[in-house]
């Protein structure tokens, strides 16, 4: 009797189970004998997944190439130490070595006032008049330290670079060659491809004792010059 009531309860059990196994996860029914069975899609390993279709176009952009070589000229105004400021006039011929690096070399001429001591002794001079001619000369190696771009009006932008300048030469004033060291700084403007704007400001330091001990002289000098690139 007791084995006959446990078959009774274990016989809903067994229906459940097999219900459940149905509803949850049972496995897939196989297709019929015969039927067509649809392979899952595939795709080329080096076909990309999207194909765009970009159109591309070229910009020119004027930067100096390297083992370019420009020529110009420059006006500005030279504070001679003791003998006034004077107008000052000149020419520079550039090798640029790359973008960053370039060798210069500067001729100017200028021409000494009077010193205070002159104006205030009546008649005595210092220098005669050939004397207060100022020339000199220089070779300078300068670096592009930060290049960018200005922008002029609407649509309209340059390229530019502010730069880093020193060097050696001499200095031809009051009667005798001075050794001159020199050193400054300055920013460039490329309108185009061949003509540039530069704005400088240096300072030319040499040994004079015209007007009494021996001492440096600072000699500063700013100028606007424009130039080409061949």
């Amino acid at each position: 009797m007791e084995t006959r009531f446990r078959i009774l309860l274990l016989i809903p059990v067994f229906v459940l189970g097999m219900t459940g196994c149905g509803l949850f996860g049972g496995k897939k029914k196989p297709p019929p004998l015969g039927a067509e069975v649809e392979a899952p899609p595939t795709q080329a390993a080096d076909e990309p997944v999207i194909n765009p279709e970009v159109q591309r176009r070229t910009i020119k952009v004027p930067r100096i190439k390297n083992e370019d070589f420009e020529f110009g000229g420059y006006v500005g105004i030279l504070s001679i130490e003791d003998f006034g400021t004077s107008s000052v006039y000149g020419a520079k011929f550039t090798y640029h070595i790359s973008e960053d690096l370039f060798l210069q070399g500067t001729y100017g001429q200028a021409k000494g006032d009077t010193t205070s001591y002159e104006r205030l002794a009546g008649g005595a001079r210092v220098l005669t008049d050939a004397q207060r001619k100022y020339t000199y000369y220089a070779l300078n190696v300068g670096w592009d330290a930060l290049p960018g771009e200005i922008f002029i009006g609407k649509g309209h932008a340059y390229n530019t670079s502010f730069y880093l300048t020193a060097g050696m030469g001499f200095t031809d004033f009051g009667g005798d060659n001075r050794f001159t060291a020199n050193g400054g700084m300055g920013f460039r403007i490329l309108f185009n491809r061949w003509v540039a704007a530069n704005f400088d400001f240096r300072d030319y330091l040499f040994d004079i004792d015209l007007t009494g001990p021996k001492k440096v002289a600072h000699n500063l000098e700013g100028s606007l010059g424009l130039s080409v690139y061949f």
